[in-house]
């Protein structure tokens, strides 16, 4: 037999060899490293299925390189001088201020406090105006107007920045503050950058403000980190004033402008000691940027209170503050007694999450979840339905809104505890994404977002028990379908 002969008959052997090795070694991976089974076993499943193509899937986005990378970032311990004598790190300059709120409405609220501060290692701060801004109309001239009235510092985060009408009037107002002295640091998610072109990144740069791109996607070896990125929207001005929520920079958010793609959001305006959370997300992504640190007191101030607000921020993301949304979502539930309002753009809840909704609404709370009757990712739309039946049978009531699409993410406990910010009810956002939301204690915040969401269900469309089963049997083929790539979307 010649040698050609056993070549021809060797390579397939070495080829099937190394698939096996390859596949059995992610495989491997994916059973020790996921947390979640139905993840764990989607992984697996793939793999088995495809082995070249599921083990390469794997290796781009199913690994959580991430978690290392943030970890050795934000492990560096950065001691600095301050008046000549005393040392902080920059979670300890975000946090100087912080105390606990003298009185909280219930012992029940109290209990849900003290679970956010364990997960989240920052405490309630009292003292602070958390303001409703509803749609573009309402928060852009805001923020550019705090933009404008800058005198020493400006840090915004954000995921979407387009080159569009509305993000002209940011990128106007930014240049202006630069060229009068204001130091602006921007930070944009690196897909969100390129999302219109040109980019409003490359006009800020060009100008001289200093932006960074969040995990830029267009360095070597970066595509492995394509599927973590930035969700995060925060406006800091001068230490003392900030803006978070839902809302991107983008021209979709003026309703009454744009025909084509218009998009509801809310966003909210806040002072009080609060700022100084938004600033340290701020500040520790910047440096996880660049390795900059940003400090001093005009970028954290001395914030006095203002309001009667008691709040905190919660940084969540794929690294040390890794699934602390989510405990204090699961808290928020197993604290409600009366009524639970969601409002969200993508509702694609863990097993554990819709475990307890189910038994908020058996316990005799009032679960309202409002959904858009179409979102602006239909895949996500039609794997999210086959999780209504058991919410539907076990008493929670589901409203579809008719469009525009409605990308706002609220969620009101018995009038009291609100929860607000940038983080959808999806795997994206409870696992992949880094994310800021506020948990804020005040009957008058919750008031504002129940008004609203009061709002938008006398323009629902309510989904029965009934209505859900008597869909087609090739409507919940396809949409068990699209549920079976949950743990990919």
């Amino acid at each position: 037999m010649d040698i050609q002969h056993w070549s021809e008959l060797l390579w397939p052997a070495v080829l099937a060899v190394s698939t096996l090795v390859i596949a059995t070694a992610a495989a491997t991976h994916a059973l020790l490293t996921k947390r979640s089974t139905q993840a764990a076993i989607a992984w697996i499943g793939l793999i088995a299925l495809l082995p070249v193509f599921g083990a390469v899937v794997y290796l781009l986005f199913g690994i959580n390189r991430i978690r290392r990378k943030a970890n050795a970032l934000r492990a560096r311990r950065i001691s600095l001088a301050r008046d000549g004598e005393r040392h902080q790190t920059i979670s300890e300059l975000g946090a100087r201020h912080e105390r606990l709120p003298d009185t909280l409405p219930t012992n029940a609220l109290a209990g849900l406090a003290r679970l956010a501060e364990r997960v989240t290692q920052r405490a309630l701060l009292d003292g602070n105006t958390i303001e409703l801004l509803r749609d573009g109309e309402q928060a852009y001239p805001a923020m550019i107007e705090a933009i404008e009235g800058a005198k020493e510092t400006i840090t915004l985060s954000v995921y979407i920045f387009n080159n569009d009408p509305a993000g002209q009037r940011f990128i106007d107002a930014l240049v202006a503050a630069h060229e009068r002295g204001v130091k602006v640091h921007v930070i944009i998610d690196s897909i969100g950058a390129y999302y219109a072109r040109p980019p409003a990144a490359k006009l800020l740069q060009k100008a001289g403000v200093a932006v960074a791109l969040f995990m830029p996607i267009l360095r070597p070896g970066s595509f492995a980190f394509l599927n973590l990125r930035t969700h995060r929207k925060i406006l800091v001005v001068d230490g003392s004033l900030g803006f978070t929520g839902g809302i991107n920079i983008r021209h979709e958010h003026m309703i009454t402008e744009n025909e084509h793609h218009p998009t509801h959001d809310t966003h909210f305006r806040v002072e009080g000691p609060l700022v100084n959370h938004l600033q340290l997300s701020n500040v520790e992504d910047w440096h996880f940027c660049t390795g900059e640190v940003l400090l001093g007191e005009t970028y954290f101030s001395e914030c006095d209170a203002v309001g009667d607000v008691a709040a905190r921020g919660i940084i969540d993301g794929p690294d040390e503050d890794y699934e602390s949304l989510h405990w204090v979502l699961l808290a928020a539930l197993a604290t409600a007694n009366e009524r639970v309002v969601i409002i969200t753009p993508y509702f694609l809840p863990d097993e554990t999450l819709l475990d307890a909704l189910q038994v908020t609404a058996m316990r005799g709370v009032q679960v309202d979840i409002i959904l858009p009757e179409r979102s602006n990712l239909f895949f996500i739309d039609h794997a999210s339905r086959p999780n209504w039946a058991p919410l539907l049978e076990h008493g929670c009531s589901i409203w579809l809104t008719p469009a525009p699409f409605d990308h706002s993410k609220l969620m009101v406990v018995d009038g009291v505890w609100s929860l607000l910010g940038s983080a959808n009810w999806d795997p994206r956002s409870l696992r992949l994404n880094f994310e800021f939301n506020v948990e804020a204690y005040s009957e008058d915040v919750a008031s504002s977002i129940l008004e609203l969401a009061e709002a938008k269900i006398r323009r629902c469309r309510r989904v029965t028990l009934e209505d859900y089963e008597q869909r087609g049997v090739l409507v919940r083929l396809r949409d068990g379908l699209f549920r079976l790539m949950t743990p990919y979307l």
